[in-house]
Parts: C-alpha cells; structure tokens; sequence
C-alpha cells in the first residue's frame, strides 16, 4: 500500500476541463497526473488533477493563462 502524502488537488466541473489541464500541465512541463476524485471530495467531473504542493501556484498560473475552469484547489493527503 502506497504511503499518503500531501497533494494539491483540482477538481473540475467537466470530464474535458480535467484533460485539458492534463495536456496543459503536460507542454509546460509540470509535474502531476489525473486520478480518480477521493471519496472526501465531489465534483461534477470524476478525476482530479493530483500534483506537488509546491506546484499550486504554477499550477494555478497556468489554468488562468489557458483560461480552463476549475472548481476548487486544495491540498490534502492523498
């Protein structure tokens, strides 16, 4: 069993925002991945992007750049 670390977490309200995110975070080259939304949150899309606290502010950068929505930031053990 994987140990729980502290993740910044993104929820979406649509499945396509989460891929785009993905993509985004992708060419910028920021380190993260799509996972499957903890049962402690809801959101409308089912995944959640799961990255490094210490990228929360790039993160947060790139999503206003790339004009994709989002429904929440968080960080959480994960």
């Amino acid at each position: 069993m994987r140990k729980k670390e502290e993740k910044v977490l993104v929820t979406f309200y649509t499945t396509a925002e989460a891929m785009a995110t993905e993509k985004a975070c992708r060419e910028a080259g920021l380190e993260g991945r799509l996972i499957p939304i903890p049962r402690e949150l809801s959101a409308g899309c089912g995944f959640v992007w799961c990255a490094p606290p210490k990228l929360q502010s790039k993160i947060e950068e790139l999503l206003q750049e790339k004009e994709i929505a989002y429904e929440e930031i968080r960080i959480m053990m994960v």
